[in-house]
């Protein structure tokens, strides 16, 4: 995701309806309707839009939450790191030690979370 393309969803987030290009433009002074035109048209190609037909124009909205999409993509860069990392512990504990470095307060959440996915993990065992 790019620059532009994550200011057009913050953008998106907090109309928190849908928008035709005219609606975001005033947003982005200086910025070819076109150009926004053409981002938003990628969004939805990407499945990170809806586009609805609003009057004569297509109307944009997102299709999850902020904190769902980087979730997603978290997830996915997460995964492609394990898979092609030799020394899963390396990053792991890299991982923990950034989590750490950001916020002592973030190692009891993950600490947590970890405990709850070993509990769903044992209960789909079953």
């Amino acid at each position: 995701m790019g620059p532009l393309e994550l200011k057009v969803l913050e953008s998106l987030w907090g109309r928190g309806r849908a928008a035709t290009v005219r609606h975001v433009q005033p947003s982005f002074p200086g910025l070819a309707y076109t150009t926004l035109m053409t981002t938003l048209d990628r969004l939805y190609r990407k499945g990170v839009l809806r586009r609805c037909r609003l009057g004569r124009a297509f109307g944009y909205e997102p299709r999850c939450s902020r904190d769902e999409l980087f979730g997603d993509i978290m997830s996915g860069q997460v995964s492609d790191l394990l898979a092609s990392c030799h020394d899963s512990t390396a990053l792991l504990s890299t991982l923990v030690q950034a989590v750490g470095h950001a916020d002592a307060e973030l190692l009891d959440e993950l600490e947590a979370l970890v405990r709850t996915e070993r509990r769903r993990l044992r209960s789909d065992d079953k």
